[in-house]
């Protein structure tokens, strides 16, 4: 009797990312904005946490989305993709694959909410006393971590890149990026987070 292979099953991609809505209009790739945002908030993530990078692996891992970022050269690839970096692949990012890094940096987002609602109160606390970021290390040692970053993997001769140019609009930024990490840390984040990288792009 002649026994018959199983039909060869084609992976699929993970079902986290077939719950996040992609609103209608949108192309089949990531923007500039997304993929420029998507950076900047992983960028924000390094500068919370030392091991960072470490950390996005290890939750790509476990959300189950190795087949969309397939290791370190790959995530770095991908976050190359922000044509403000100055080593910049001029590559698309799938919509998938800007999912999954909305996933990825929700999820790590949730891990460090305690630490970003400390940092914002902290911020907003200083500002209604008119104190220096210098009074509150955590918060003064982010910043710090966060312009040194920036200044390091960012294209200085970028538009996108020079408006950044003082301590004070990098400071106004990582403390912009902390919100939008809140954001991610509520009800539905990720879905939230990724519409709003489309805000303006879509009727």
């Amino acid at each position: 009797m002649q026994v018959q292979s199983p039909p060869t099953v084609q992976p699929s991609e993970p079902q986290l990312i077939d719950q996040l809505a992609t609103p209608n209009g949108v192309a089949s790739e990531c923007s500039r904005r997304a993929k420029t945002q998507i950076d900047f908030l992983l960028l924000a993530i390094e500068a919370l946490d030392l091991g960072g990078a470490e950390a996005m692996l290890a939750a790509a891992k476990e959300l189950g989305l190795e087949n969309v970022v397939q290791g370190r050269v790959n995530l770095w690839l991908l976050r190359s993709s922000n044509p403000l970096r100055r080593f910049s692949q001029r590559e698309p990012m799938s919509l998938s694959e800007g999912k999954a890094l909305v996933l990825i940096t929700c999820f790590l987002a949730k891990r460090l909410t305690v630490l970003i609602r400390q940092l914002l109160l902290g911020y907003q606390q200083l500002s209604d006393q008119g104190l220096s970021f210098e009074h509150h290390f955590r918060l003064s040692d982010y910043l710090s971590r966060f312009r040194s970053h920036f200044r390091a993997r960012m294209n200085a001769k970028r538009a996108g890149v020079i408006v950044y140019a003082t301590d004070e609009k990098l400071n106004e930024l990582a403390i912009e990026l902390l919100t939008k990490l809140l954001f991610c840390t509520g009800t539905d984040g990720a879905n939230r987070l990724w519409v709003s990288l489309f805000d303006g792009e879509v009727s």
